[in-house]
């Protein structure tokens, strides 16, 4: 269940040294790409961080993890009976590719089958009612009957539910803790049968304890990972909604089940209602919406821009960097827009937002827009 699908992989030493450089502090998706692209392999790049991170300005230099550190982290992974599963290859999440700088490394517990049928997510209230709770389990078993994967973050509530009714089928937990730290504690043996039947996957290091702010970059890759996103009970201020954002950003259909005006955790999915999601009374009304897609098997025609040739310009200047500092500022802007107004080659001004973002000076944005983190520093 857990052999990698036949195609282009890794090496064993590529591998490594890829996990050492997503897990370098102030390497992120954008930035591991970037980097890759420009020196070839991670492990070049890991040699040139520190040039890199002077040119942006940095302050002090990071600590990139060791070999004996990343080769723990990977024998901990085969431990759990799990992989990392790279950005390219066979068994990584087509779907996922499409959305913005997705994750260079995926660690997955499970088999990489489950992610050859169409996703969805099913997402809601931890305080779930016992109604949400028969819709969640419902829907969920009714979409895995008619093809679909369904995917959710294991949560309580309608996320339990949610896999739950689907484990026959196959479901995709997504754990904002390393693999090995699932939360909440009471579905660890939930993790199992989702593992056993289908995946679980995480982006961070294993021995990672979920804090607060991992939960939305959970949420991110839940709704990355689907062609639509179904919220069950939701609160005015939750990370369902959170969830249904990032989805809508990504193009991502939005589906909300109505409820009563009088409960609370119905506030959030009648606003996305209001907003323009497709209501949802029964699993007729997701399939119905899902089906052009998936008829046109545009889940797999994953597409990736192509990235800047490095190479085929000089490296800039100081007196280009200083352009582009005066340019940003805290207001997110479009790449497009700065490259226009500096009147710097694209590859110039991509490798100075890498300086500056691996210096810990530059914030990204969704809609490739960015930003200075401190622009008098």
């Amino acid at each position: 269940m857990n052999q990698p699908a036949a195609g282009p992989h890794l090496s064993d030493r590529q591998r490594l040294h890829w996990l050492r450089l997503i897990r370098t502090p102030n390497v992120g998706p954008a930035s591991f790409r970037d980097l890759i692209n420009r020196f070839g392999s991670a492990e070049t790049a890991i040699e040139m961080l520190p040039e890199i991170m002077m040119a942006g300005g940095a302050s002090r230099l990071v600590k990139v993890p060791s070999v004996a550190e990343a080769e723990a982290e990977m024998q901990a992974a085969r431990q759990c009976g799990a992989r990392f599963v790279a950005l390219g290859e066979p068994d990584y999440p087509q779907i996922l590719k499409r959305m913005d700088h997705p994750p260079p490394l995926l660690a997955v517990r499970g088999t990489g089958a489950i992610f050859s049928l169409p996703p969805v997510a099913i997402v809601g209230a931890r305080n779930a009612s016992l109604a949400g709770i028969k819709m969640a389990r419902t829907l969920a078993a009714e979409l895995g009957r008619n093809g679909y994967a369904v995917v959710s973050g294991l949560a309580r509530g309608i996320d339990t539910a949610a896999h739950q009714g689907s484990l026959d089928t196959g479901t995709v937990g997504v754990l904002a803790g390393g693999l090995d730290r699932p939360y909440p504690p009471e579905n660890i043996g939930l993790c199992d049968e989702i593992a056993e039947r289908g995946a679980v996957v995480s982006e961070m290091p294993f021995g990672w304890e979920p804090r607060a702010q991992d939960f939305p970059r959970r949420n991110r890759i839940v709704a990355g990972l689907v062609l639509g996103l179904v919220v069950v009970e939701a609160a005015k201020r939750s990370g369902s909604l959170i969830s249904a954002r990032l989805a809508g950003d990504m193009g991502r259909l939005v589906f909300a089940v109505p409820g009563s005006p009088l409960d609370p955790r119905a506030a959030g999915t009648n606003g996305l209602l209001k907003d323009g999601a497709t209501l949802v009374t029964e699993v007729g009304d997701i399939l119905e919406a899902l089906a052009p897609l998936v008829g046109g098997q545009s889940y797999v025609a994953a597409s990736m821009e192509e990235p800047p040739d490095f190479s085929a310009t000089p490296p800039p200047a100081d007196s280009d960097r200083a352009r582009v500092i005066e340019a940003l500022g805290p207001v997110p802007v479009e790449v497009d827009e700065l490259i226009r107004h500096t009147g710097l080659h694209p590859a110039q001004i991509f490798m100075i937002l890498l300086e500056l973002d691996l210096a810990g000076r530059l914030e990204r944005h969704s809609g490739g827009r960015v930003s200075l983190v401190d622009p008098d520093v």
